[in-house]
């Protein structure tokens, strides 16, 4: 079971930092994706956290500015949100996968497990 937690109501520029906390799963034999569905648009891959973190991965609409992570001790994975945008503004969603391939890391159909998603919405 996937819980994300962490959006909010902020303004252009600022920050935030969305949590996907596994329950009856280890983090660091899985990866876990954060993807981000706006309003009549399709769900878009936004990073993902590669087999506990051997390797990260981010959209280009986000690199540099967001950044995932995870604490193994807390089964947690982290979505630190800086520089936010107006266009950044969706539901989060994270999902987890125990065996999916590199190549398809950015496509949300290969997870299996998903997290009740968390809105973020960012004024200008």
């Amino acid at each position: 079971q996937l819980q994300a937690f962490g959006g909010g109501l902020v303004q252009a520029g600022e920050f935030l930092r969305l949590s996907c906390a596994a329950s009856g799963r280890t983090v660091s034999r899985q990866t876990i994706a954060w993807f981000r569905q706006a309003p009549g648009k399709e769900r878009e891959f936004v990073a993902a956290f590669w087999r506990g973190g051997s390797n990260t991965y981010y959209s280009d609409s986000v690199k540099g500015r967001f950044t995932i992570s995870g604490d193994s001790a807390k089964n947690t994975v982290y979505l630190l949100m800086n520089s936010l945008r107006p266009e950044d503004t969706a539901v989060y969603y994270c999902a987890a996968s125990s065996s999916i391939i590199l190549s398809s890391v950015r496509q949300f159909q290969q997870y299996g497990y998903w997290g009740q998603g968390t809105l973020v919405t960012v004024s200008s």
